[in-house]
């Protein structure tokens, strides 16, 4: 799509789900708005958006007017102001819940113990508005700042709570009269609004540590790339701030140093480590023209390097902005959910109406105190944050858990559906196998002299057939030198010819062989024939009639590839080979690897044909593969892996990339997305049980049996330790193996 662009920026201010809510409404609705999802747990927006229509300076205006902000600065400067107004937030909130609680434990010990004393209810009266006042504020504030706006969120419940329960005992210390003219005996509940606030304090306080907690991974992401470089200017070093950087400058990097931007190394020559990016533990040697990732660390020597990709171009960047994307993304089950929070808030303050008008109904005036703290408990128990902490908390701690283990997952629909496969089809070259052929075996005729060696080094560089490489590679070290040939020509299907010296060398398949009437003595046959029976590409090489030498090629099976197919199998998932490979070379692969099923020949369309024929048959199909001609069935597979080295336009279609080519890490990423779904089902079980019981509990739906009547601070301590618990629950995977 033309001229759509794609942020996550951080969004301050949200106190709840339904916060989440009413941001997400606000900027869908804009003009020029393609998607807009808001992840409470990350508080990130993740916006899809036309520029020519709109700005993320328009849709700050807006969300500010809606009462929220968003940090719209460029992709490391926002995550460092968000994180910085996160810090200050959570200092405020940590300052206002100690001060809250210091003022509500004497407020509690006078409204449960000491109050006889005289003028106690002045005191509890004085210590209740202290905490209201100074540290509970922002409930109020918040709270009246939606009503305007005619919406509501948990602010609005601990206003209207609190402040009924004042306004009710205010209303007894100053006029007890009222009551006790009609033979009822006023009281005065103070402890209730100084206590639930407090409680809701701590509530959220261990929240935010869990939710900092779950995103721990992105943060240890970002703490890859260092802040500054060494900038070469006129042949002199100066720090400079990475986000001054641009394509074309020269940065030294000295040992230990992290590499700060990708670049390519111009002069000197050092070992990398780049563990933390591929996974691999074994350092990487780096020699002028090689490519240098932003993170990776470098060992032992130093060197220039020259910017190619800075900002949002280093593959870190794009890692990271992956990472955000997925973990901001919404899992189908969560839609669900939004839709109950949105309507949320103004059922339960209903709710809380019809207990209050119940109990006055039932019991008459002398209930009115019973069904006023029934209503104001409904209001307090009753809370959306563990609604909307259930799924998100779970989904970052799953794709923060896959990325920290080199497995990228594209949003949350890939891994709710991961756990669901049940069968995984695998393309054979760069999956199983390492993608890269190459001569495991050599059987000279002739003496390997120098001009042969030259001949056959001469004729691979002019080829451009795939193996041709693998044949580069082994003559390496050999000493062969290039020569002009007085003539070169290649035969489609067949091989490359040259004239040297008033004679032909040639060098191919067993038809070139042919077609110059070659001899094969006996014991080259044999090596031969055992090499193909190996399902080994066999490479002649002869001059006019005579054989020279034959080559065996193969393209190794991967180390991890059979622990892999094995772990599938544990797994109860059913394994497919499918592979454009001939059937002799497919059949030898799915042996060595207990591969019962495979088609070999297959083209783009046989691949997606037989995923079709699996999905119809009833399979979840999963697809790995590496290739463009991979892409036409990883689009149709219900989740699509691509191998982290493969095509660019493999892990475009793909949903999940596994960074390093290692196929056991998919067996891992359906192992976290089977805990995943099994934490955000258990989340939403609670959440929704909580508040099923805690609602009619806190309105004394058990009153007439046996008497229970909620007390409101119980109810605002059992609201903060639902979400506490559904965030906990959620950092589990973490531990879990």
């Amino acid at each position: 799509m033309k001229n759509i662009d794609k942020r996550t920026v951080p969004v301050l201010e949200m106190g709840c789900a339904a916060c989440a809510a009413c941001v997400e409404d606000t900027v869908r609705k804009l003009p020029g708005v393609e998607e807009a999802t808001v992840n409470f747990a990350a508080n990130t927006l993740c916006v899809t958006f036309r520029p020519s229509d709109i700005s993320l300076k328009d849709m700050q205006t807006v969300v500010r007017a809606a009462g929220y902000d968003l940090a719209i600065e460029d992709t490391n400067e926002a995550a460092e102001a968000g994180e910085e107004m996160n810090r200050k937030s959570y200092k405020r909130l940590l300052r206002n819940t100690a001060g809250a609680w210091i003022l509500a434990i004497p407020l509690a010990a006078l409204g449960m113990v000491f109050m006889h004393l005289p003028h106690a209810n002045l005191a509890m009266m004085a210590l209740a508005l202290a905490i209201m006042l100074l540290y509970g504020r922002s409930f109020y504030i918040n709270g009246l700042r939606h009503a305007l706006r005619g919406n509501a969120n948990m602010d609005t419940l601990v206003a209207l709570s609190t402040s009924i329960a004042f306004l009710f005992s205010l209303f007894n210390t100053f006029y007890p009269q009222f009551w006790t003219s009609r033979g009822i005996e006023p009281h005065v509940y103070y402890e209730a609004p100084g206590i639930i606030i407090a409680f809701v304090l701590l509530g959220k306080l261990l929240e935010e540590r869990a939710k900092h907690s779950a995103s721990s991974a992105i943060k240890g992401l970002m703490g890859l790339q260092p802040k500054t470089a060494q900038k070469v200017i006129d042949g002199k070093e100066e720090e400079t701030l990475i986000s001054a950087l641009k394509a074309g400058d020269l940065i030294n990097v000295h040992p230990g140093e992290k590499i700060p931007v990708d670049g390519r190394l111009v002069k000197g020559a050092s070992s990398v480590d780049e563990s933390m990016l591929s996974g691999e533990p074994v350092a990487v040697e780096k020699m002028p023209g090689d490519n240098l990732l932003a993170g990776t660390i470098n060992q032992k020597g130093a060197f220039t390097m020259q910017a190619t990709g800075v900002g949002h171009a280093t593959v870190l960047a794009q890692i990271i902005r992956m990472v955000q994307e997925a973990q901001g993304s919404k899992a189908p089950v969560q839609r669900i959910v939004d839709r109950i929070s949105r309507i949320f808030v103004p059922a339960v303050v209903i709710i809380a109406v019809a207990t209050f008008l119940v109990w006055l109904v039932a019991g008459g005036a002398s209930f009115f105190s019973h069904g006023l703290l029934a209503a104001v408990s409904a209001l307090v128990i009753a809370c959306p944050c563990a609604l909307g902490l259930a799924t998100p908390t779970a989904l970052m701690a799953g794709i923060g858990k896959a990325a920290e283990r080199h497995i990228l997952i594209k949003d949350a629909y890939a891994l709710e559906n991961l756990c669901k496969i049940d069968t995984i089809v695998l393309d054979k070259t760069g999956t199983l196998t390492e993608g890269a052929p190459q001569v495991i075996d050599s059987y000279w005729l002739s003496e390997s002299n120098v001009r042969y060696l030259d001949i056959l080094y001469t004729a691979e560089l002019k080829s451009g057939h795939p193996l041709a490489s693998a044949i580069i590679d082994w003559m390496e070290d050999s000493g062969a030198s290039l020569f002009e040939p007085e003539r070169f020509e290649s035969i489609a299907g067949q091989g490359v010819c040259m004239e040297v010296e008033n004679k032909t060398c040639w060098v191919g398949n067993k038809k070139m062989s042919a077609s110059f009437h070659t001899v094969i003595p006996g014991k080259a046959a044999k090596h031969i024939a055992r090499w193909e029976e190996a399902g080994y590409s066999v490479v002649y090489y002869g001059e006019e009639s005579v054989l020279l030498a034959a080559l065996a090629i193969t393209d190794r099976i991967r180390k991890t590839s059979p622990a892999a197919v094995n772990n599938f199998k544990k797994q109860g998932i059913q394994v497919h080979l499918l592979t454009g490979d001939t059937q002799r070379s497919a059949g030898i692969t799915a042996a060595a690897l207990g591969i019962e099923h495979f088609k070999a020949g297959a083209s783009p369309n046989d691949k997606d044909e037989y995923i079709k024929a699996l999905q119809r048959s009833g399979k979840k199909v999963a697809m790995v593969g590496d290739g463009i001609n991979d892409s036409q069935a990883l689009a149709r597979a219900d989740v699509s892996i691509a191998m982290g080295k493969g095509a660019d336009i493999a892990m475009d279609v793909a949903m999940v990339t596994l960074i390093t080519p290692d196929l056991s890490l998919f067996s891992k990423a359906v192992r976290i997305s089977r805990q995943t779904v099994r934490l955000i089902r258990q989340n939403l079980f609670w959440a929704f049980i909580f508040n099923l019981t805690g609602i009619p509990l806190a309105a004394g739906v058990l009153y007439p049996v046996c008497g229970l009547l909620l007390n409101p601070m119980i109810a605002g301590a059992a609201m903060a330790f639902s979400s506490v618990t559904v965030v906990t629950n959620s950092l589990r995977l973490k531990f879990m193996k």
